[in-house]
């Protein structure tokens, strides 16, 4: 066929399209590899036999024809093919929220950038301090925060950690990315010596140091980014939604993460020339605490602690001697920093809400000095 439009006619031959161009011989196309393309009120027809012909039909006369029926059809398999694929996609990305997220959430810890991450930590930071006020007393945060540092230098972790005392009613430590840890005035109460106390923190660090909490964050993120694509419509709303929402003190780990950093921590406490023995004293307790459903604070320490009493038998099989934590002195500035000597909890819950009255803005009117 020549390159230039032409007028044919047209009409089916068994199951052949048959055409024959005024200037050349009859033409047939099989049915089986004829490609049809509706465009608007034209029916575009090509064969693999002759990939440079186009036959140009308008749309009634294909109809005529009886050609609406490969029409419809060829419409509806690309209809069907078109769900088929969305559903594939959308099956895809659950798939890789809940199964591959997790398990690539390790990797995608270990690549994030060490600035990213302690960008991200000052944005927890800022949320944490507007829900726990930080504890008052300085001498016993100074106290913790050189524990903190102690126990880092022992560490293979960039980050510079930081350790302090904050106000919540329940017993629990937990770190933020970029390197904070947050201890709460509970915990300081629960613990009875400070080698219990500095097992706690050992064991933070260790999780700073393995990326723990990135790959925490991480799994979150998976989350709301199925969110996101569902109603976030792209702008990240998902994702901030489930960080804002469970906060650092619901950033899980998994057992074998917290089997890593019970043994990381005690490594850490014996290179440092502590004991290491606080720890599985401290976790039997809180195990045992946190089964009474009463002892509301306690299982509050289990629930993000998981199979505490397990883990208290492994870390007292590793257990090792070594000097105390802190000196008498120091453990007393510890525990005096939120009032945590005070084991009566309506005093303690009378202080607490004292010293956040205390902390509320003044009006410019009642400042001192004016008239």
């Amino acid at each position: 066929m020549s390159s230039r439009p032409a007028t044919v006619e047209v009409a089916w031959l068994d199951k052949a399209l048959c055409f024959s161009p005024a200037d050349s011989e009859a033409r047939a196309w099989t049915r089986d590899g004829l490609h049809v393309v509706r465009e608007g009120d034209q029916a575009r027809l090509s064969h693999p036999s002759e990939p440079d012909a186009r036959l140009v039909l308008a749309l009634a006369d294909w109809i005529a024809l009886g050609g609406s029926v490969a029409v419809e059809k060829r419409g509806r398999v690309r209809e069907t093919r078109l769900v088929i694929g969305l559903a594939a996609v959308g099956l895809s990305v659950t798939a890789f929220v809940f199964w591959g997220v997790p398990v690539f959430a390790g990797p995608l810890a270990r690549a994030t950038p060490i600035q990213m991450e302690k960008d991200m930590g000052r944005s927890f930071d800022a949320q944490m301090g507007a829900m726990f006020h930080r504890c008052e007393g300085e001498p016993g945060q100074g106290v913790l925060d050189e524990l903190g540092t102690r126990l880092s230098m022992q560490s293979d972790t960039p980050f510079d950690v930081r350790v302090r005392a904050v106000q919540a009613p329940f017993v629990n430590a937990f770190a933020l990315p970029g390197g904070s840890v947050l201890v709460t005035d509970d915990l300081i109460r629960e613990a009875e010596t400070p080698d219990e106390l500095a097992a706690v923190v050992a064991h933070e660090v260790a999780h700073i140091e393995k990326r723990h909490v990135m790959q925490a964050v991480w799994r979150s993120l998976g989350v709301g980014l199925l969110l996101d694509a569902v109603v976030g419509g792209g702008t990240g709303a998902g994702q901030q939604a489930v960080l804002l929402a469970g906060q650092a003190t619901d950033l899980r780990y998994g057992r074998d993460a917290e089997l890593e950093a019970d043994q990381r921590g005690q490594a850490l406490l014996v290179g440092a020339g502590m004991s290491s023995q606080g720890m599985a004293p401290f976790f039997e307790r809180m195990h045992g605490e946190g089964e009474d459903k009463r002892l509301a604070a306690a299982a509050e320490f289990v629930s993000t602690h998981p199979d505490s009493g397990r883990r208290a038998q492994r870390a007292r099989d590793g257990a090792r001697s070594g000097a105390a934590a802190l000196s008498p002195s120091e453990w007393a500035a510890v525990r005096a920093s939120c009032g945590a000597g005070s084991k009566d909890p309506v005093t303690r819950l009378k202080d607490r809400l004292r010293r956040r009255g205390d902390k509320a803005p003044v009006d410019q009117g009642d400042e001192v000095g004016q008239d």
